[in-house]
């Protein structure tokens, strides 16, 4: 990836198209799926959203796979979605773009009220 790419956000819409015509070919079931994966691990996202990249590669590999082979989406993933988010994203706690945020407000004022005092 060269700079103006990264910097403009390019490699991600070609990666998000590639995701996207991806996800087209899949039954209704497993692509309905597929949206409520992207919805539970955008909070997980940086800025860009570059780190969710692999993830979401992975996780729709694996629904294109069961696809494939004829499994259901309840057999792969189960009954709680946001919980395989969840787990994907590095399990219970993992930060979150709001956690980050609210770290860094907090360090700020704390760095603001500490020049007022003293």
């Amino acid at each position: 990836m060269n700079y103006w790419e990264k910097v403009t956000g390019g490699d991600l819409t070609r990666d998000w198209k590639a995701f996207e015509a991806r996800a087209a070919a899949l039954p209704d079931d497993h692509r309905e799926a597929w949206g409520q994966i992207v919805a539970h691990l955008f909070p997980y996202g940086d800025f860009t959203g570059r780190n969710l990249i692999p993830i979401l590669d992975s996780a729709l590999g694996l629904l294109e796979v069961s696809a494939a082979d004829g499994q259901s989406v309840h057999e792969v993933l189960g009954d709680d979605i946001r919980g395989f988010c969840t787990a994907l994203a590095g399990g219970e706690g993992a930060r979150t773009h709001r956690d980050r945020w609210r770290e860094q407000l907090n360090r700020n004022v704390a760095r603001k009220l500490s020049r007022l005092g003293g």
